[in-house]
């Protein structure tokens, strides 16, 4: 049994429009009410009794518990008994609200994550249902509790035995979508490491070298529309504060948000389906990617996405059925295919590989994908003496999905 996200694009009236917004707004103000609670708490027992700040203090009773879930949860009943707005919202999208600060806590406490902050106006952008009513798809519309059948564009078909057991509203610069989370219980089948094998490095220069000599482009997303969202940046920076005309161009800055986000997913995807046609297995490399974002490279870094290029890649393999496995990066460039001796620290600006033992000539980066495939295959149990000549064997009817810029020489000369 496992859980499906199935994401779909709502066509909801202008009624039900005015209704996400006013429970975005209330979830909100939930949020940083219970947030404010905490943080009061929290600084209540910061000083020593004797030595208070002058300028001011909080003063919350030293008995006083912390406040927790359930706790603000009771707490919240109460406040629906002053406050009539909240009952205008389902009870278990606000207690949700409540859960989510929960889990912002919980990420700080156990993941080093930052201390949560508080959202200001259109900063909350989704809510969830955590149960929904019998059938709660009727055609092309979706029932939710308290606001009733909205519209949406179903895309593609669901799961005839699965079980829908949540929704969340999400709003974007696009519009409204509804991400429908099932339940399906089907056996998952064990992918077993066997059959053809490619290794993939991930750059900068190229987004993937693949250890076949296949070279993929870097689309760079971010790069190429940077100078258009700082033109529409000063646009909104020119706006008075909370005009009509600051929200239209915040608006416009969004949306070039959105297709930069998409653009960069879609390549992602496309470039996972191109490798899952190759090989059985495929192998990449095990990334420090807190550090990576941290580095002198950072913006690059993080409009290329790796991250988020290796989860789709798993995800893609476990739906192809391909055998995926991370491996250890360190020293990747630093050994020689051929002979698998190291050949010592390379620069950047070197981006050719050629082994002083051996001779073996080959782009860098197709090297250090030929050394991650050989990792993995020891790792999987797989006995790698030393690289095979010439180039892997791609099959004839498998063609390419994305443009390559080039083969390396070394393996495409065989």
């Amino acid at each position: 049994m496992f859980n499906l996200i199935y994401e779909f694009k709502l066509k909801p009236s202008q009624a039900q429009i005015a209704i996400f917004e006013e429970w975005l707004e209330q979830c909100r103000r939930v949020y940083n009410y219970a947030l404010c609670e905490r943080k009061d708490w929290v600084n209540s027992r910061k000083c020593q009794v004797n030595a208070c700040s002058i300028k001011s203090e909080y003063i919350i009773l030293g008995d006083a518990p912390a406040p927790t879930y359930s706790s603000q949860c009771e707490s919240l009943t109460q406040a629906k008994k002053n406050i009539p707005e909240l009952k205008l919202v389902h009870s278990q999208v606000l207690q949700q609200t409540l859960k989510r600060l929960q889990l912002a806590f919980e990420g700080m406490w156990k993941n080093g994550k930052g201390f949560p902050r508080y959202k200001k106006l259109g900063r909350m952008r989704s809510y969830v249902f955590p149960t929904l009513g019998k059938e709660p798809i009727q055609g092309n519309r979706v029932k939710l509790p308290k606001i009733g059948q909205v519209k949406f564009n179903q895309s593609r078909p669901l799961p005839d035995d699965a079980t829908i057991k949540q929704a969340r509203i999400v709003k974007r610069s696009s519009g409204w979508y509804v991400q429908l989370t099932l339940q399906w219980k089907v056996d998952l089948p064990q992918i077993s490491p066997s059959g053809t094998s490619i290794g993939i490095d991930v750059g900068l220069i190229h987004f993937a070298a693949v250890s076949n000599g296949r070279l993929f482009p870097n689309p760079r997303p971010f790069n190429r529309l940077e100078s258009k969202l700082k033109s529409l940046q000063k646009q909104v920076a020119n706006k008075r504060l909370g005009s009509n005309n600051r929200a239209k161009a915040q608006a416009k800055v969004s949306r070039l948000h959105e297709r930069i986000a998409n653009t960069r997913k879609n390549y992602h995807w496309e470039l996972a389906h191109n490798l899952c046609d190759w090989a059985d297995m495929i192998f990449a490399e095990q990334l420090n990617l807190k550090g990576l974002a941290k580095g002198m490279l950072a913006k690059s870094c993080l409009d290329a996405g790796w991250g988020q290029f290796l989860e789709i890649l798993q995800a893609c393999c476990f739906k192809r059925g391909v055998y995926f496995q991370k491996v250890p990066a360190s020293r990747t460039s630093q050994t020689c295919p051929k002979c698998l001796k190291e050949t010592g620290k390379k620069k950047l600006s070197k981006r050719v590989h050629k082994c002083q033992f051996c001779g073996y000539v080959c782009d860098r980066d197709v090297a250090a994908a030929r050394i991650i495939e050989i990792r993995g295959l020891q790792a999987v149990g797989h006995t790698v003496d030393k690289l095979s000549e010439g180039k892997a064997n791609i099959p004839e009817d498998v063609k390419l999905r994305l443009p390559v810029t080039e083969e390396s020489p070394a393996l495409s000369a065989g």
